[in-house]
């Protein structure tokens, strides 16, 4: 893998996610970083292969998506990391090196955010540190590493800190060119990038020239000369208009959020995330009616109304159900699979097969108090074209749902319990299944109750034949 004569996007905290990705690679970007991920909340991941989606997923112990990729950008996808500790880092390397390209460590993100716990800028004071995270990486991991910095005070402080990086064996050096407490309202020194990729053999990517000197694409090869790198990276001028990185010219940025939302709603994106991003295009037309209507939105559904792309997402929609629906066929009703954060099954709620009074939901709330975690709570949709309901049931912070819609909504909320159920191996109550402690000390006591009423009741009932007489 070669980062000569290249240009990346740059990484960016919440604008680069998959779809963002896979469109600066339509638009000819050779290499694509995603935005900054914390190593103590990947080293948390497990990996999940989306075979709705057809992606890879590291998703969190909370069920959030924290990276998701594809393999259209497989090998192109540069993975950086906010990182402060060398033996997280190789875990965090070693947890993605089979689905990206590179792996890079963030030592320039001067925000609080990144700089805490000496993460991003902060790393740039402590060179012994960068040495041996980007060593136990280099070592460690079986693709190509890097790291990106911002200058230093001084110029020959610089250059002597990237020649100590280049011995540790990265493959290149990103750098942003500004001091630490500079931000891009400021110029990019240029000087010093050239300076730097004069004193060192490894590529050297410039970064930073987005406000004075990249305007369109044609302004890349001058961003070049100026900084004397056969490589960019472009940050704020790919997020405004990702055609940037196109040899035949940069569309109108209308076409362009239509491209994005287009791979948002096909990668069932977060609907804020996708707000965001096509917030960060719209720029000053953010308060138009067309920006109005895209912060209004709470869902990629409504968001594509804004562009005109009901037709768009309904097919998509459509598409990806029946790949679940078809899933579920091939791998048998009792094989879960993930959809985004919520764990399905394609089960549903059968009254004849549980014994009167007991039901799915009420083997689960007695599980949750028991293991005193909070309680089931319960979101159900209905879908306008059968009237058909939908149940999520959220249970100690994870998310459960059946891939199946029942008639009435106390029957959707009972599928999700059972999907819940079966997935934590917890009985749920069918008849001739053994009945949990929880249920059965649970009846006894409604049954010792009710004798007790009954007495009560013929006790009254004599008192006040006593009374008569």
């Amino acid at each position: 893998m070669s980062f000569s004569n290249i240009t990346a996007l740059a990484p960016m905290v919440r604008v680069g996610t998959l779809p963002m990705r896979l469109l600066a690679l339509d638009f000819g970007a050779d290499l694509v970083y995603c935005e900054e991920l914390i190593d103590i909340k990947m080293v948390q991941c497990r990996r999940v292969v989306n075979e709705v989606l057809q992606t890879v997923d590291f998703v969190a112990p909370d069920e959030r998506v924290m990276f998701r990729t594809c393999e259209k950008e497989k090998d192109r996808v540069v993975f950086q990391m906010g990182t402060a500790d060398p033996q997280r880092a190789l875990q965090v390397g070693r947890l993605v090196e089979k689905d990206v390209a590179a792996v890079d460590v963030n030592m320039g993100c001067p925000k609080e955010y990144s700089t805490k716990g000496g993460m991003g800028a902060a790393l740039l004071s402590d060179p012994d540190k960068i040495e041996a995270i980007l060593m136990k990486l280099v070592t460690g991991v079986s693709v190509p590493v890097t790291c990106k910095i911002r200058i230093l005070p001084s110029l020959q402080e610089t250059i002597q800190l990237v020649q100590r990086i280049e011995k540790t064996g990265v493959a290149a050096v990103a750098v942003h060119g500004r001091f630490k407490e500079e931000r891009p309202r400021n110029p990019v020194h240029c000087d010093y990038i050239q300076a730097v990729a004069q004193a060192v053999s490894i590529p050297i990517i410039a970064n930073g020239g987005s406000l004075d000197l990249v305007k369109s694409h044609s302004d890349i090869d001058e961003f070049k000369k100026a900084t004397g790198t056969s490589s960019v990276m472009l940050a704020r001028a790919a997020m405004w208009n990702a055609s940037v990185f196109s040899s035949q010219g940069t569309i109108p940025v209308d076409k362009v959020m239509e491209e994005y939302l287009k791979y948002a709603i096909r990668y069932e994106n977060h609907a804020f995330n996708t707000k965001y991003c096509l917030c960060q295009m719209l720029r000053d037309r953010v308060e138009s009616p067309l920006g109005k209507q895209v912060q209004a939105a709470q869902t990629n559904a409504e968001i594509s109304e804004a562009f005109g792309l009901q037709e768009f997402y309904q097919q998509t929609h459509k598409e990806l159900q029946a790949r679940r629906e078809r899933l579920q066929t091939s791998s048998g009703p009792e094989r879960p699979f993930k959809d985004g954060d919520v764990t399905c099954m394609a089960v549903r709620f059968q009254r004849r097969e549980y014994p009167a009074q007991i039901t799915p939901k009420m083997f689960l709330l007695e599980w949750s108090r028991k293991e005193k975690v909070e309680q089931p709570s319960y979101e159900t949709v209905q879908r306008s074209q059968d009237r058909g309901f939908q149940s999520t049931v959220t249970v100690d912070r994870r998310k459960y749902r059946s891939s199946l819609w029942e008639k009435s909504k106390k029957f959707a909320e009972q599928a999700a319990a059972i999907v819940c159920l079966r997935v934590l191996g917890i009985p749920e109550g069918r008849i001739g299944e053994e009945l949990s402690d929880l249920i059965c000390k649970r009846k006894r006591e409604e049954k010792i109750n009710s004798s007790s009423d009954d007495e009560q009741r013929k006790k009254r009932l004599v008192e006040m034949d006593a009374d008569k007489l």
